[in-house]
């Protein structure tokens, strides 16, 4: 798409989730725009929830996307704003629109309004109510007994709604395929499209971001905006998120509440990063900063197509942010989250000083696409190792053992310096003629676990001799 034209007046956005489930990734998407498009033009982004739905919304559901965009720092210039408080208003409308004829109740039954439908589709046609209860179609006619009406919007008889929408261009919709749509149920509730529209109209809303799904409602929605006396917004309907393998998005590849990702170790700013590119681009660009993504997300270049959940870029992009935080910062969340595992950040009784869990924390680092990995590390220096008994038993020849051995009674005198570990275990290897994996990686096994790490003498030279030494005294004795 060409990028639309420049807004005229004060910019408005909303985000207006539904707090019936948790927030995802493909709500985060959303609230994003609205709130990218409102900083680049100098506007408003406001924060609107749509809990009408009173059997579905949950006080836990809305406390999880207050707490998920905080957490993604997508604050809200106004709200958030409570549809269930703002009855009074619905009603008062309705009953205005009642009483000169925009909307009128209908007293058809739902056992008839699937009668009628299922007679529509016997002759081909398309099921849509037939406005029965119509005051021109009604007259003379008494409302049954006991029958609580709804209350229906009188769509236009004729002529068509067109939009110009910011992603899918021109959209036109002939008011022949529309018919009245129910506005209150009859419990005297306002229905979801009519409570969206009277929002939109009195929070001043200028542009409308959300998603596809929501294109068949538009038409609709604009209908009643001008019944009601207002020009619609700018509408922009994004294509959904599918997972990696193309289909709809599910919990098991990314529909799950945001927190998750918090709690998997993925950084706010890299979320922005990698969902700001799923359906928008600015060039080749992979990485920006926010203040990148608010000068430049001017609404133009916004993909007609679906995006694709891609897991390994979603965790290279979060890598790239996790390495580039200073190893001070990276070491105090680190050490947190060792906490919580229970594996504090404590060797021979003492606290690890914060210079050296930083200097752990920076070994790992570039190997580590989360939190949660780099964590998964670093707590080898810390937990008990375990490696595979199998593993190390065919690495730990009898060859090797008597190399460990000359390796440890050199080690108190280096130990703490990296080059000096270094230099040590060339000198045994060329004492024992054995090459560097064959010594290396059974040190690795029985002081971290693991074969592979970043250069054994870095790692070794984060632990004091002591604590080696009782590793090692375990397997060799």
């Amino acid at each position: 798409m060409t990028a639309p034209a420049t807004p005229v007046g004060r910019v408005r956005t909303r985000f207006a989730p539904s707090p019936t489930g948790f927030l995802h990734i493909g709500g985060v998407r959303t609230a994003l725009y609205a709130w990218a498009f409102a900083r680049h033009f100098g506007g408003d982004y406001v924060l609107r929830i749509e809990d009408t739905d009173v059997e579905r919304s949950t006080p836990e559901a809305v406390a999880a996307i207050l707490e998920g965009l905080a957490w993604l720092g997508l604050k809200e210039d106004e709200g958030p704003f409570y549809q269930m408080q703002r009855m009074d208003r619905y009603r008062a409308l309705i009953g205005e629109m009642l009483a000169d004829g925009r909307a009128y109740h209908c007293y058809a039954t739902p056992e008839e309004l699937e009668a009628m439908r299922e007679a529509q589709r016997a002759r081909g046609e398309k099921p849509r109510y037939d406005g029965r209860w119509r005051p021109e179609n009604a007259t003379g006619r008494t409302p049954p007994a006991g029958v609580k009406p709804v209350v229906r919007f009188r769509n236009p008889d004729d002529g068509v709604v067109s939009w110009d929408d910011m992603v899918k261009g021109t959209i036109s919709i002939g008011n022949a395929e529309l018919d009245d749509l129910v506005i209150a149920r009859s419990d005297g509730t306002p229905t979801y499209n009519f409570c969206v529209v009277v929002d939109d109209l009195d929070m001043g809303i200028t542009h409308v971001i959300r998603g596809d799904d929501h294109v068949n409602n538009t038409p609709r929605q604009i209908n009643i905006l001008r019944a009601l006396g207002a020009e619609p917004p700018v509408y922009g309907h994004l294509p959904m998120i599918n997972g990696p393998d193309g289909q709809k998005l599910s919990k098991r590849h990314g529909a799950v509440s945001v927190l998750q990702y918090q709690e998997e170790g993925f950084l706010p700013d890299a979320i922005i990063n990698y969902l700001a590119r799923l359906g928008w681009s600015h060039g080749d660009d992979e990485l920006f900063s926010r203040e990148q993504l608010i000068e430049w997300f001017d609404g133009s270049h916004l993909s007609v197509s679906p995006a694709q959940l891609d897991f390994d870029k979603f965790r290279w992009v979060n890598q790239q942010y996790l390495k580039a935080l200073p190893d001070a910062e990276l070491a105090a969340e680190v050490g947190r989250r060792l906490q919580a595992r229970g594996v504090p950040a404590v060797l021979g009784g003492q606290p690890v000083p914060d210079d050296r869990l930083a200097a752990m924390c920076a070994l790992w680092k570039d190997r580590s696409p989360t939190w949660v990995v780099l964590t998964d590390w670093v707590a080898h220096f810390f937990a008990p190792p375990a490696p595979d008994a199998a593993v190390l038993a065919q690495k730990l020849t009898d060859a090797v053992r008597p190399a460990v051995a000359e390796f440890m009674a050199g080690l108190p005198a280096v130990a703490g310096d990296r080059e000096a570990i270094g230099a040590l275990m060339k000198t045994v290897l060329k004492n024992h003629g054995l090459k560097m994996p064959q010594l290396a990686v059974p040190l690795r096994l029985m002081v971290f676990g693991v074969e592979q790490t970043p250069s054994v003498d870095a790692m070794l030279a984060q632990l004091p001799a002591g604590e080696i030494a009782a590793r090692v005294g375990r397997y060799v004795s």
